[in-house]
C-alpha cells in the first residue's frame, strides 16, 4: 500500500518490543495488514494469528492467498513485506497451543486483534480461550499488559455494546474500525492508514502516516 513507512530505527528493537496483530474473521483485513506492514518496516519484530476465517477473508477482500501451511505463509508475507530477517516476523495458527505467547511467562508489548469481529470480542470478554488468539488476550488481561480490539460490525447490539464495557473495565482498549476524514483522504490507503495511525497511536508508537490536527 504505497511507500509511507516509518523511518528505520537507529537501532534494532528488542524481543520485549514485540507487538502481537491477530486477524478474526470480521470484515477490514486490511486494517490488520496494513499494521502488520507499518511495523516491520519500521523495524518492530511482529507476532501474527490468523484465524481459518481470516484467510478466507484476506482471499475475498484483497485477492491475497496466503495457503494453508504455516511455513508458506510466512514466506508469502516476507515477500509481501520485502522482510529479509525471519525473526522479524512469526507466524501462529489459531491451534498452535506451544507457542510462547500462550504463556504469561512471554514478553510482549502488545496485542492488537485487528480487526475482531463480535463472536472474538464475546470469546475474549468471557475467556473462553478456545484458540490461541483467545489464550493470548486472556494472557495479556491477566498480565495487565496493552490489549487492543479493533472491533468492525454496525450497529451494535446490547450484547456487543456490554461485552466492549466489561473488557473496557479491565483497561481493554476498545478501538471501533471508525475512520475519519478531516485529513481529506484521496484513497482507499489513505482512510485504512487513518485508523493505523490511530491504533499505533494509542500503543504510543511513534509514526509518519498522516499529519495530526492542526498540522500541515
Amino acid at each position: 500500500m504505497g511507500d509511507r513507512y516509518y523511518k528505520a530505527p537507529s537501532k534494532p528493537y528488542q524481543e520485549r518490543d514485540r507487538v502481537t496483530v491477530a486477524l478474526s474473521g470480521a470484515s477490514g483485513a486490511q486494517y490488520g495488514l496494513r499494521l502488520i506492514e507499518v511495523l516491520v518496516q519500521a523495524g518492530y519484530p511482529v507476532n501474527v494469528l490468523l484465524t481459518q476465517a481470516a484467510l478466507m477473508v484476506l482471499a475475498l477482500e484483497m485477492d491475497i492467498h496466503l495457503g494453508n501451511r504455516g511455513a508458506e505463509q510466512k514466506q508469502r508475507l516476507m515477500q509481501r513485506f520485502a522482510i529479509t530477517d525471519p525473526d522479524l516476523i512469526h507466524l501462529y495458527s489459531e491451534k498452535e497451543w506451544t507457542a510462547p505467547l500462550a504463556s504469561g511467562s512471554n514478553i510482549a508489548y502488545a496485542m492488537v486483534i485487528c480487526p475482531c469481529s463480535m463472536g472474538m470480542l464475546a470469546a475474549v470478554a468471557s475467556g473462553q480461550s478456545n484458540n490461541l488468539i483467545e489464550r493470548a488476550a486472556d494472557v495479556m488481561i491477566k498480565e495487565r499488559r496493552n490489549l487492543m480490539l479493533v472491533v468492525r460490525e454496525a450497529p451494535f447490539n446490547q450484547i456487543h455494546l456490554e461485552n466492549m464495557l466489561r473488557l473496557s473495565q479491565m483497561n481493554v482498549q476498545i478501538m471501533p474500525a471508525n475512520p475519519g476524514f478531516y485529513h481529506r483522504p484521496q484513497s482507499v490507503e489513505d482512510i485504512i492508514d487513518f485508523m493505523v495511525a490511530r491504533i499505533l497511536d494509542q500503543l504510543d508508537i511513534p509514526h509518519q502516516l498522516m499529519a495530526r490536527w492542526g498540522e500541515r
